[in-house]
């Protein structure tokens, strides 16, 4: 009982660990599931700085997180249960989906063309032949919601018209379904279709499209109507971005910090992605103090969830944000964290910055020559793919050589960054860009180059004008310094060093900042507490383990020990199944024994039967015989037509025995056969010729001996009769023998003929030797006897037989 106890308890402990590293998600109804999938896809999106589109970070969002791409496509018309098609969709199975278009109708063919064409629309690749096949499918779906005059599922087709047209490079087709459903809505007062309709519409605008702010600002006032707290923070999360790269970063910042209050109050717990985009904020503007809390809040969130998916994200960020403190050792800690996750986790689009940040803690430290080489390896492992990471990557090779005073690769380096930040005109890559200019700017002046010092500092200068956007960096102000001092304006230059020594000493004093490091501290601590309630969990896990190994190995024993019994007693059972068997097989020599003596036994019976139907067929033909060759010596007509009548009569029975003999079946006669020969046989003895014939329907009967005797006597008398007495003078006619079944082992048998008919009072007579034979047969066959006239004369026996035997012929 105790090892029953201990293995329930290890039973519990593992579901209870099980419990706790189940990822927050798994725990997320429909609604969080897809405003997870927004909020990380709008934070991918935002963070790879233009290098993925929209729908391709929602894909790479619900690769990582081993959701259905559908969830982000079909809300209008799937909240849950079974939709057709799906299953067979998400598996790849696309023939097959294809298949059920045959069989789907009304909404459910609808919405099975809804699918097959978001997949096709939004299929990873950009393929001709995959829009060509989106838009037979959307096509389709919109005329048969139209036909069926399904609202929703019409406005489900506009939707995915206008997204086709926005990917196929229409944008004014596709903004004019939006506005139709739009238009559709207001005029209906369909307050959902009508938020629907500006977010997806929204969706697809450019963030600096100036009408994009109104008409997510109406969507969320409709969704925060409607009490559809999930969309209203998917429809703020898109103002933030809009706000965020239109420059108005404390309004962003207000809705991010609003929107996680909101998250919180409806249990969404990925706060990671709002958290790791305030430290950005915060870093931006110098609030370094937020930025680490809100870098070190992010990683705290990702364990809490247990949900290291994108942890390369949040580990870079903070990272980063230890690098702009000054604290090397730990930057590079973070940094090499994030890199291993990015290794083996989806690739987020924004791992590489690790290596720079990596690069950067060595460079400032002093190891050129060492981030030099560290660079040279990542470049051969990993070479970079996008534009971004190239030009950083360039950057990074040219400050390190600047450190090493190798000027000449210093600038080649430059020149080459410069050519990838050409190709980098976004507002999302503008501080990127800003900052590498800068640096470049900051190179040239001190070397004493006006000219291209100049040139970078106003490059930077009309990138800022461009987007609207303020910037200033450590860099661009020690470029304006030296570049107002070599041109003599000194009160320029001064302006300049004192903005730039107030940046400084302000990084400076927030890097030495007590409450900077009472963060760190703290979060230090949270991590040693955190390592030790590991290692105590690990070390509950051991015991587990150790209490789990000695059940085992009870168990083992003990299962070995009833293997053995269970071993012994089959050996028994097979033992005792043997002398069993045995037994049996001798049993059954006996009873084959004894079943071939009586089937010899019943053989010798039904050859015996047979030679006595013989005999007697044989001794009735020798009466036969005798009665013929007496009627030699007679004269007398009646003597001798009394002799002939008897002949008749016992080949009648003689035929009988005949058949008996000849036949497989000694037990019974087939009544068809029998009664054919019987009528050829008084043909041929009253040489009929074609005078007189026979029409015969006779059912496939077998009857017994004792029924077909009596019934042959009583069919030669009957037949006799009708030839001798029905026909007079050499009359044609016509004689009928019938032989039926009228009900379950009921028969007739009718004898007519359509001669002269009969003298009624022939049956009344007491010398009618025929007639007394038919009515006594008739009597031992309990027989109903009907004679009567009828166009000639019509003789009908029905019997029964009490004991059926096999009737049918087989």
């Amino acid at each position: 009982m105790k090892s029953v106890y201990n293995f329930c308890f290890i039973i519990v402990f593992a579901i209870q660990t099980f419990a706790q590293t189940q990822p927050a998600q798994n725990q997320y109804d429909l609604k969080k599931k897809r405003l997870l999938i927004q909020s990380c896809s709008m934070y991918l999106y935002n963070s790879n700085q233009g290098a993925i589109d929209v729908d391709s970070s929602v894909v790479l969002t619900c690769k990582a997180y081993k959701l259905p791409l559908s969830l982000a496509y079909n809300e209008g018309y799937y909240n849950g249960g079974t939709l057709i098609g799906n299953d067979l969709i998400e598996k790849g199975n696309i023939n097959s989906a294809k298949r059920l278009l045959a069989s789907a109708k009304n909404d459910d063919r609808v919405k099975l063309l809804l699918q097959l064409g978001s997949f096709y629309l939004f299929k990873p690749g950009s393929k001709p032949e995959d829009l060509t096949n989106a838009k037979l499918y959307i096509d389709d779906a919109l005329k048969t919601s139209k036909t069926l005059k399904a609202k929703k599922l019409e406005y489900e087709s506009m939707f995915l018209e206008a997204k086709f047209y926005a990917q196929a490079g229409n944008p004014a087709e596709s903004a004019k379904y939006f506005d139709q459903v739009i238009a559709d809505c207001r005029a209906s007062n369909d307050k959902l279709g009508l938020a629907d309709a500006l977010n997806n519409k929204a969706s697809y605008l450019f963030e600096l499209d100036p009408s994009k702010e109104k008409i997510l600002q109406e969507a969320e006032s409709l969704y925060k109507e409607l009490n559809m707290e999930e969309k209203r923070l998917e429809v703020k999360m898109r103002l933030t971005t809009i706000y965020f790269w239109g420059g108005k970063i404390n309004v962003a910042k207000k809705i991010l910090y609003q929107n996680m209050a909101d998250m919180r109050k409806i249990g969404f717990k990925h706060l990671q992605f709002g958290e790791t985009t305030i430290a950005y904020i915060e870093s931006n503007q110098y609030n370094f103090k937020n930025a680490l809390y809100y870098a070190q809040r992010s990683v705290k969130t990702m364990e809490d969830t247990n949900d290291y998916t994108f942890a390369d994200i949040f580990y870079m960020r903070l990272g980063m944000t230890y690098l702009t403190l000054g604290h090397y050792k730990e930057a590079l800690e973070q940094s090499q964290k994030s890199i291993q996750y990015g290794k083996n986790n989806i690739n987020s689009g924004s791992w590489y910055k690790n290596f720079i940040v990596t690069v950067a803690s060595l460079s400032i430290r002093g190891k050129n020559k060492e981030a030099i080489a560290y660079m040279n390896s990542i470049i051969k492992n990993y070479p970079p793919t996008h534009t971004l990471d190239k030009m950083l990557i360039a950057y990074a090779y040219a400050n390190c050589n600047w450190e090493l005073n190798n000027y000449k690769q210093a600038e080649k380096h430059f020149i080459e960054m410069d050519s990838y930040a050409k190709l980098l005109d976004s507002p999302q890559t503008f501080r990127d860009v800003a900052n590498c200019y800068s640096g470049m700017a900051s190179f040239y002046a001190n070397r004493n180059n006006l000219e291209k010092a100049t040139f970078y500092t106003n490059k930077i200068l009309a990138l800022s004008k461009k987007y609207d956007k303020n910037y200033t960096s450590q860099g661009l102000l020690t470029s304006l310094y030296k570049i107002d001092s070599i041109n003599g304006n000194y009160r320029g230059a001064l302006v300049h060093y004192k903005t730039f020594k107030k940046l400084s000493d302000s990084i400076y004093d927030i890097s030495k900042n007590k409450q900077i490091e009472e963060l760190k501290i703290l979060y230090e601590t949270q991590n040693k507490e955190e390592k030790i309630t590991l290692l105590n969990k690990q070390s509950k896990l051991q015991e587990s383990e150790l209490q789990k190994s000695k059940l085992l190995n009870s168990v083992s024993i003990w299962s070995l020990v009833l293997l053995l019994v269970t071993i012994v007693l089959l050996y028994n059972r097979y033992r005792l199944k043997q002398r069993n068997n045995k037994q049996l097989e001798q049993k059954e020599k006996e009873i084959s024994k004894a079943n071939a003596n009586l089937r010899h036994l019943l053989d010798e019976k039904e050859w015996l039967l047979k030679e006595i139907h013989h005999r007697v067929k044989n001794n009735l033909q020798t009466v036969i015989s005798l009665l013929n060759s007496q009627s030699a010596y007679l004269d007398n007509d009646m003597a001798l037509s009394a002799i002939k009548n008897s002949q008749h009569r016992i080949h009648s029975m003689s035929l009988i025995h005949q058949k008996l003999y000849n036949s497989e079946n000694i037990s019974t006669i087939n009544m068809p056969n029998y009664i054919k020969e019987l009528v050829e046989y008084l043909r041929e003895s009253f040489s009929l010729g074609q005078r007189i014939r026979f029409e015969l329907k006779i059912d496939q009967l077998e009857l017994d001996v004792a029924h077909a005797v009596p019934l042959g006597l009583i069919l030669n008398e009957a037949i006799t009769n009708s030839i001798k007495y029905a026909f007079p003078e050499d009359r044609t006619g016509m004689i009928y023998v019938t032989l039926e079944t009228i009900s379950e082992n009921n028969y007739v048998l009718t004898i007519a003929d359509n001669g002269i008919g009969f003298d009624a009072n022939l049956t009344q007579k007491p010398n009618s030797f025929g007639m007394m034979l038919i009515k006594g047969l008739s009597d031992d066959l309990a027989a109903k006897l009907n004679i009567e006239n009828n166009n000639g004369t019509v003789l009908k026996i029905e019997f029964s037989q009490e004991f059926p035997l096999n009737q049918k012929v087989k």
